[in-house]
């Protein structure tokens, strides 16, 4: 990978670059010759930069399922080892479909993950059963997370301003739910949708390239193209199916990568964490279970933009009884149930 020569840092993305992100996190199969058109530059333009960084690693479209549109239910867990075992636990989480951001804190001895269950019923199973049983694991610690802020199909480059309102609107789909008839006060349908097998052979498809051709699509559902592109359309539309780009956050200049955890008033709760979500440093906030029932996903370029986070906006916040923050020293697995085959990077996000 090229370097920007400063200690060996991967060259950041240009304009064009974070443009194009922007653009696949909105609509991560939009064609070509539509980004182009928003962004005013050729259809081989945008091609070749996405074949090039997707070759290299650089950055990924996913197709990525909405738990709470399924009836899933997500845990935030908290693994605590020695730290000589913390790497290999960490990459068997990491091996599992049912994880998502697998990392490794600071000190080396403590593993974050997300995990999915599918109900409630069966949380008690992934927790007490599945998790790596080893004397070398310590402690575990498992959250259940009960409202999301901010997340999903929104990241942290919805948030970089590299696309102005009007060509992000250009881009945008209609917003899931459209398909269902809601009821007068805006609120869908919320009984979970259950898959069919051939709809999980398409998230199979979807979870290692959310711009898989429909040809290879079709191939692993038995589906007919045609069908296949309705379906993934009724999918969206439903907000079972929404679209990631997980990157490199090192080459969008970000150089400490932070969980913060907040213990909030019960009453101010809704406000802290609405107001949390719209900083721009936080790519992921969600309420969960436990003491500490506000979490956040930080990105900072430093430590000294760090500091002054967390002492201007978090400071600010109402309501913050306590605040830990846990710097990750490495991402062993980001967003969506399947590892890359490439060596793991930095990756964005939670």
């Amino acid at each position: 990978m090229k370097t920007d020569g400063s200690a060996g840092r991967p060259a950041l993305f240009d304009e064009l670059d974070r443009r194009i992100i922007h653009a696949l996190q909105i609509d991560g199969r939009a064609p070509f010759s539509r980004i182009a058109e928003v962004l005013g530059v050729s259809d081989q333009t945008v091609a070749r930069r996405y074949t090039r960084h997707r070759s290299s690693g650089a950055f990924r479209v996913l197709g990525l399922t909405e738990p709470r549109a399924l009836g899933e239910v997500e845990w935030m867990v908290r693994v605590q080892c020695a730290p000589d075992a913390a790497l290999p636990v960490a990459e068997a989480l990491a091996r599992r479909p049912d994880t998502a951001w697998v990392s490794l804190m600071s000190g080396g001895t403590e593993i974050a993950a997300i995990c999915r269950a599918a109900s409630s019923e069966h949380s008690d199973a992934l927790l007490l059963q599945k998790l790596p049983r080893t004397p070398s694991v310590v402690g575990v610690a498992a959250h259940c997370l009960l409202h999301e802020f901010y997340g999903g199909p929104q990241s942290a480059v919805t948030k970089s301003g590299a696309l102005t309102p009007e060509e992000a609107a250009r881009l945008s789909p209609p917003p899931p739910g459209h398909a269902v008839d809601p009821d007068p006060r805006g609120h869908r349908d919320a009984t979970p949708l259950v898959l069919s097998d051939a709809d999980r052979r398409l998230f199979e498809v979807l979870g290692r390239d959310g711009r898989a051709p429909l040809a290879e699509l079709a191939a692993a559902t038995g589906w007919s193209p045609t069908t296949v592109r309705r379906r993934l359309e009724a999918l969206r539309a439903d907000g079972v199916l929404y679209y990631d780009v997980d990157y490199d956050l090192r080459k969008f200049g970000y150089g400490v990568m932070v969980a913060l955890w907040l213990s909030v008033a019960p009453a101010e709760l809704a406000t802290t964490g609405e107001a949390l979500a719209a900083h721009p440093e936080v790519a992921f906030a969600g309420a969960t279970t436990g003491p500490h029932n506000l979490f956040a996903s930080v990105l900072c370029r430093d430590t000294g933009a760090l500091y002054t986070y967390l002492t201007t906006r978090v400071a600010a916040l109402p309501g913050v009884r306590t605040m830990e923050s846990s710097p990750r020293i490495r991402q062993v697995k980001g967003p969506g149930p399947y590892l890359m085959s490439a060596p793991a990077v930095p990756r964005s996000r939670r």
